[in-house]
């Protein structure tokens, strides 16, 4: 099999990558595959124990599709007999251990979600159950052996229980051992996996080493942040976008994410061609607004097409830009001649919301200033004021105005 150059596979595989480990190890795996025209075999274990996917999740699965592209072989495995022991990956305490049915019926609803992403085609999915069920204790003990205790409280979260007094189960240094012999089972060229990940990952080149095989390389993706901007996306912590969400949903729960995050979320979570990521950082900066509609509006696209985003656009324009905004609100259009871009104080006093350019300074300070119902505290912030959708800005209480864009028919 053809593979594209080295070069440009390594750049496809490093984008929004956090660490390789190790760096070299990669590359001479892919000028083998090159050599050989032998595929690549990438694993990625999915933990059963989370059957709801959102864009968190959708960060390795994206890495993972990114080789299956690159032409080498993607293969899920669902951790049906380690989702019996608990992942203890940064838990103070144990993850309870879940039953095989549920383990299996979990598994089998991560696969039909991933599949949104994943080439389904292409993917093999395999419960690792297959070979972890029939080791015998005997087997067990001498899988043991290839790991110490010390190297096991090397681990953070570990060390740190250790340390508090708070209770370890054997059981529990069984997981990246288990891991690991995946890695075996399976003979994985690379392996995925969260930061969160990286000891287990880690293991698994220990425990293949330790068998006579080559070890894999180990490829570590960043946590996203979730929409509050502080933790990591989760669902219990009600800060997630869910893949098998509606493109209302996605779009509107986009746009409440903080701006430092655009670029992240572009960079991490959307097709978005790597060419286009340094305009798409200078945007972020420059103009968020319309950069985070943008971003919206890609997310909506990938999971739904963009006939579903172009609706979820104008749903959002319709229920939460207008909502609230009076019926006689005044359309205001810029010429041309005006120029393509427009301090935000320049277009509230051209706009006849405030009388002067102190006075929009002084109600940006209070807070007052919104635009499409966001709070605007930047009084230095520029708009593009002759393309893209129609906006509502509003000055204090009850001033309003619609800036219509050269591109906006329908709202003038």
């Amino acid at each position: 099999m053809k593979f594209p150059p080295i070069d440009k596979q390594l750049a496809q595989i490093e984008r929004g990558v956090a660490e390789i480990v190790p760096k070299d190890a990669l590359t001479e795996k892919l000028r083998k595959a090159e050599q050989t025209g032998e595929p690549l075999i990438v694993k990625l274990g999915c933990d059963p124990s989370r059957p709801d996917l959102h864009l968190g999740h959708s960060v390795v699965l994206r890495k993972l599709r990114q080789f299956q592209d690159l032409g080498h072989r993607a293969v899920l495995i669902v951790g049906d007999f380690t989702g019996m022991i608990g992942d203890p990956s940064g838990r103070a305490q144990g993850r309870p251990a879940l039953t095989v049915e549920e383990t299996r019926e979990n598994g089998q609803s991560y696969f039909e979600q991933a599949s949104r992403i994943l080439d389904p085609e292409r993917t093999r999915i395999v419960y690792n159950s297959e070979w972890l069920d029939t080791l015998k204790f005997t087997d067990v003990v001498q899988l043991a052996s290839k790991y110490t205790v010390a190297r096991m409280l090397e681990r953070d979260d570990f060390e740190k229980r250790y340390k508090a007094g708070e209770p370890i189960g054997i059981h529990e240094f069984l997981y990246p051992l288990a891991q690991a012999q995946d890695s075996v089972a399976v003979r994985a060229d690379i392996e995925l996996g969260g930061t969160d990940q990286k000891f287990n990952l880690l293991v698994g080149r220990a425990v293949q080493q330790s068998e006579g095989m080559e070890p894999q390389a180990c490829i570590m993706t960043p946590i996203l942040p979730g929409t509050d901007g502080v933790e990591k996306m989760s669902k219990s912590l009600d800060n997630y976008i869910g893949i098998s969400e509606s493109p209302e949903e996605m779009y509107g729960k986009t746009l409440s994410i903080p701006d430092d995050l655009i670029y992240p979320w572009f960079e991490l979570a959307t097709n978005a061609p790597t060419e286009e990521l340094p305009a798409l950082r200078a945007a972020a900066s420059r103009e968020p607004r319309d950069t985070k509609h943008r971003l919206a509006w890609t997310i909506a696209s990938m999971y739904h097409g963009e006939a579903a985003a172009d609706q979820a656009r104008r749903h959002f324009e319709r229920t939460v830009i207008q909502g609230g905004v009076p019926e006689n609100i005044k359309n205001v259009r810029f010429a041309p001649q005006d120029g393509a871009r427009m301090g935000v104080l320049d277009l509230m006093t051209r706009a006849g919301l405030t009388s002067s350019n102190g006075e929009a300074r002084r109600l940006i300070a209070q807070k007052a200033v919104s635009i499409d119902g966001e709070k605007i505290s930047d009084a230095r912030m520029e708009m593009d004021i002759q393309t893209g959708p129609s906006f509502v800005i509003k000055a204090g209480k009850r001033r309003f105005a619609r800036i219509v864009r050269g591109d906006d028919e329908g709202a003038a």
